[in-house]
């Protein structure tokens, strides 16, 4: 486990038990007693009050007070919610639309512009669509949590990405590609690239992704990809299921060229 998701066990243990001692928290982490007190002090430092009071009957205490707005959401976090209400809402299953949009709009305004702007790139560059109904849907898998913080980096910095990719049959490869796009086909997810050693476009299953890699130094141009008419950026999502909403429903295929 990463010391970004430990540290986020610690949250969740201490909101729901109001208080611990070190070594139940170290016990259902499933690390040392010195690891727990070092992500403490890394909480300490990112805004949480967190008191610790030493001796019989002492423990571990998030002040609930101050964990609400001191915490940084990254633009990786805000980005992981923002599409998880865009694969809902495409899905119709998002109850309560216009309170998570205005909770958002709400996390949003705490960003400084820079990141800001990063969200807004990396917004432009996902895509919501509607599946097949005909797609085969049992052998989802669970995606790897590398994959979003190493395609934050390589969307931003337009860098290649490397990583082993399974295919239907079972059969790994090593990829390197240009990643262009987040396709989202709920409940599937697709990684949109260019893959230069077949000069041509290519949609990777996010489940069948691992070990992704940022190439550091292999930089790339942006591409126009050709989704199909049923597929749209994120910004148009709402206007264009309310338009969907008034139409008959048709057959939709699930993807408009070549997979891997």
């Amino acid at each position: 486990m990463s010391s970004r998701l430990r540290q986020e066990s610690l949250l969740r243990l201490l909101r729901r038990n109001g208080s611990a001692t070190v070594g139940e928290l170290a016990e259902l982490v499933n690390v040392s007693r010195r690891t727990v007190l070092r992500d403490i002090g890394a909480l300490r430092e990112q805004g949480y009050v967190i008191q610790t009071d030493c001796g019989r009957g002492g423990g571990v205490q998030l002040d609930p007070g101050t964990m609400q707005g001191t915490a940084r959401v990254s633009v990786a976090e805000l980005f992981a919610l923002v599409i998880s209400m865009a694969t809902m809402r495409a899905a119709r299953a998002l109850p309560f639309a216009d309170l998570a949009d205005t909770g958002l709009a709400k996390v949003e305004r705490t960003l400084p512009p820079d990141k800001l702007r990063d969200l807004r790139r990396l917004l432009a560059c996902l895509h919501v669509g509607i599946l097949s109904p005909l797609q085969d849907l049992s052998d989802i898998a669970r995606m790897e949590e590398a994959l979003l913080p190493c395609f934050e980096t390589a969307f931003l910095r337009q860098l290649s990405l490397r990583f082993r990719y399974r295919d239907a049959k079972g059969a790994e490869t090593r990829r390197e590609v240009e990643p262009q796009a987040i396709l989202i086909l709920p409940p599937l997810w697709y990684l949109v690239a260019w893959d230069p050693s077949r000069a041509d476009f290519r949609h990777f299953r996010m489940d069948r992704i691992s070990a992704p890699v940022v190439v550091e130094g292999k930089q790339f141009r942006r591409r126009n990809v050709p989704f199909e008419a049923d597929v749209c950026p994120y910004a148009e999502l709402e206007r264009r299921l309310d338009d969907q909403n008034e139409k008959a429903p048709r057959r939709r295929r699930a993807f408009p060229y070549p997979s891997t």
